[in-house]
């Protein structure tokens, strides 16, 4: 992964197959540490390959095993770990504060805060078609 000034973030990939409209490119994700100068000493868990669908241009012609480099707003992955992560985490820190002042049974109070992510994580998955818009890769 690499980023530059301009607010993108860039990924070098594979071409791993090519439909009408979408291209599929797999991407290594390796850990932080995998790129630092004792990486001998990291194990071969800490990388990690991805598929990512890519919309196909009409004028783009790629073929499977092709090199390509794929990249995306860097505001859009802060919008990803937000919505991932942070969201779900003041949800449930939020309720469970909440609940327990209310609840004498805390444990209770626990379930009910956890259980909260449920129609979260639901509500974010039924939204997926809206969001496909806003987090897509392009190929550079």
């Amino acid at each position: 992964m690499t980023t530059n000034t301009s607010n993108q973030i860039y990924h070098q990939g594979i071409v791993k197959q090519v439909n009408d409209s979408t291209i599929f490119v797999s991407i290594v994700s390796a850990s932080g540490c995998v790129s630092c100068q004792i990486k001998g000493a990291c194990s071969a868990s800490d990388m990690e390959e991805k598929i990512v669908p890519v919309k196909k241009l009409k004028n783009g012609d790629y073929k499977v095993g092709e090199v390509v480099t794929i990249s995306m707003n860097q505001s859009v992955g802060v919008w990803a770990v937000l919505l991932g992560y942070i969201f779900p985490l003041i949800l449930v820190v939020t309720s469970l504060l909440i609940l327990t002042s209310i609840m004498e049974d805390q444990g209770n109070a626990g379930i009910i805060s956890l259980s909260l992510l449920i129609p979260y994580y639901i509500t974010l998955y039924m939204s997926r078609k809206i969001m496909d818009n806003n987090f897509e890769f392009k190929i550079s």
